[in-house]
């Protein structure tokens, strides 16, 4: 174990000395945008223009917050969280399916979906019909959620949340590879039904996102990626040294899972953007995207030109 956790960060490190600058941008990092869910409107034009600039700009990936309902402050007993009634969001695959087809090569991740507040089959289809419309693009990244408010609202139960999601998870990549599938566990019950049509991945990634240590230990066990909450490389040091030594009880190695990072606007400029990249790029990150909410932007122009700086920055091509 102690093994894996120290060349991880040291493999990082020699592929930047050997492929620093944009080399290294192009052949080892994959650069994506957190979409500006809660600021940027509700014009289909606006959207539009957001995603096929960001495909014209080289970036890799969309990604994309979710929440079905926002709870009201002022309800009976009070209620605090980052996110109220009068936050915006699309619903991530409506949202990811008018992007599809507007688009020809950028790619769709959530970053993250509730998974547990959501019926398992009914997520296999959208998703699977996603991934036929766009062409394969889509990363489903997933997560348990910190809204009770919400679950109640959708009928689930917030306090199982964590052992269904692993369910979920079983039985979705079941219902993406298989035509006919006979289930049975303890949330499901499938007699003999199938998906039509399958997804064109056939094993659509799924990553998790968090770092309650049950969290990373799904992720060793049974994702293609985890995405952790941190915004300063080095407070998710102590979360990768507990994964890799999940991922070495799993049997697997960090080359089958991915390690998605976020760079924030409003946390400084070029210089600001390289060294938190270079420290995320070091921890062995393949995916990282940019963030240009809650930086005092007031239009969608704003955004845009946030954005075009950034792929200035690290020199993205399209």
């Amino acid at each position: 174990m102690w093994l894996k956790t120290f060349i991880r960060p040291l493999a990082g490190l020699v592929r930047g000395f050997f492929f620093g600058g944009k080399g290294y941008n192009q052949v080892m990092m994959k650069y994506g945008l957190v979409f500006p869910q809660t600021e940027i409107g509700n014009d289909p034009a606006v959207i539009k223009d957001y995603a096929q600039t960001a495909e014209g700009l080289g970036f890799n990936h969309i990604l994309a917050y979710d929440h079905v309902l926002g709870a009201n402050p002022e309800r009976p007993g009070g209620w605090r969280g980052p996110y109220t009634h009068q936050s915006a969001f699309h619903e991530v695959f409506v949202l990811f399916s008018f992007m599809a087809a507007v688009t020809a090569r950028i790619e769709f991740t959530t970053g993250i979906l509730i998974l547990p507040q959501r019926q398992t089959a009914l997520v296999a289809k959208q998703a699977a019909s996603l991934d036929v419309l766009s062409g394969g693009r889509l990363r489903l990244g997933v997560g348990i959620g910190w809204n009770p408010v919400e679950y109640t609202a959708l009928n689930q139960d917030f306090h199982t949340r964590g052992k269904r999601s692993e369910a979920q998870v079983a039985l979705l990549r079941k219902l993406w590879a298989e035509p006919l599938v006979t289930h049975e566990d303890k949330w499901h019950s499938i007699p003999d039904a199938g998906l039509k049509p399958l997804p064109a991945q056939r094993h659509i990634p799924i990553w998790f996102g968090g770092q309650h240590p049950n969290v990373l230990r799904r992720v060793a066990a049974m994702g293609d990626g985890w995405m952790p909450n941190q915004r300063i490389p080095g407070d998710a040091k102590g979360d990768i040294d507990l994964l890799s030594g999940y991922i070495d009880e799993a049997g697997r190695t960090w080359d089958e899972i991915g390690l998605e990072a976020r760079v924030r606007y409003g946390d400084g400029k070029a210089d600001g953007w390289a060294a938190t990249m270079r420290e995320w790029q070091a921890m062995g990150a393949t995916h990282i995207s940019f963030n240009t909410m809650d930086c005092g932007f007031d239009s969608p122009a704003r955004h845009l030109a946030a954005v075009g700086e950034f792929a200035a920055a690290v020199g993205l091509k399209a």
